[in-house]
């Protein structure tokens, strides 16, 4: 196991173009990078040396963007913002989710390995950093406390979010959209456990695991996963989603100690 990395940026990935532009707009004299066909942030935001890169869509790519994030950057740490469709009883649009464990749900390398267990792992599930989970979600609970001003009353009615809360646990996986009810009610009796699934976190959560490095995770509920999954999704990122990664990022720098080293 390599030691822990204590200098180096931290790395903040967002799933979503509106969702990174939020936090770039905070970072006026970034310098920008580019690697693996990517363009990387490279700055200080809210006194961090941090690195701000757009996931894209799928395992494949968020794992080559994590990995340029880790060898070319250095990076100490990985937070990743963005939205994911529901799953579970009681998680309703709007909550937030900061994941303790990852799992791709499409993983089937059966019957030479269980089903969801990743081959030459032994296990199924990655989890994310206890401590920087930690500080994630306490910068979760702040910024839903002002989820009213945040947000304002009118995107807070147009897609009926009222007192919206946070959830710990199981996040899913998988390259697919998952947006029909039997799809979701598939994923449910396979994986009771599951609070919400989405495209890319679980293989975030492979690669840095791989390198030993701190990863956590949250995505903000945009749908129930099932037919009415595609309504209105670009508008909830651009009223929704967009403010909430903004403000939960800056609550965590605030409260993270600072690193030793600018970026790269």
């Amino acid at each position: 196991m390599r030691p822990p990395r204590t200098t180096g940026p931290l790395a903040i990935v967002a799933a979503m173009e509106e969702e990174l532009r939020a936090v770039l707009a905070q970072m006026p004299n970034a310098q920008v990078v580019s690697a693996a066909g990517r363009a990387y942030w490279c700055g200080h935001l809210h006194g961090q040396a941090v690195v701000a890169v757009l996931s894209r869509i799928g395992k494949v790519a968020a794992a080559t963007t994590t990995t340029a994030l880790l060898e070319r950057f250095r990076a100490r740490a990985v937070v990743f913002t963005g939205d994911a469709g529901g799953l579970a009883d009681g998680v309703r649009v709007g909550d937030l989710i900061v994941a303790e464990t990852l799992l791709q749900h499409d993983m089937d390398a059966s019957p030479l390995f269980p089903r969801h267990e990743v081959p030459l792992y032994g296990h199924s599930r990655f989890a994310t950093d206890p401590a920087l989970r930690n500080e994630l979600a306490a910068a979760c609970v702040s910024v839903l406390a002002d989820a009213p001003r945040l947000l304002g009353e009118a995107a807070m009615a147009e897609f009926r979010i009222h007192a919206p809360v946070l959830h710990h646990g199981l996040i899913l996986s998988g390259d697919r959209f998952v947006s029909t009810g039997a799809e979701s009610a598939r994923l449910r009796a396979e994986l009771p456990d599951a609070l919400a699934q989405e495209m890319e976190g679980a293989a975030v959560a492979q690669v840095c695991c791989d390198y030993d490095v701190p990863f956590a995770l949250v995505r903000v509920v945009s749908d129930r996963a099932d037919d009415t999954a595609h309504t209105d999704f670009q508008r909830f990122i651009a009223e929704v989603a967009r403010h909430y990664s903004a403000a939960i990022v800056e609550h965590l720098l605030r409260a993270l100690p600072l690193a030793q080293t600018s970026p790269t």
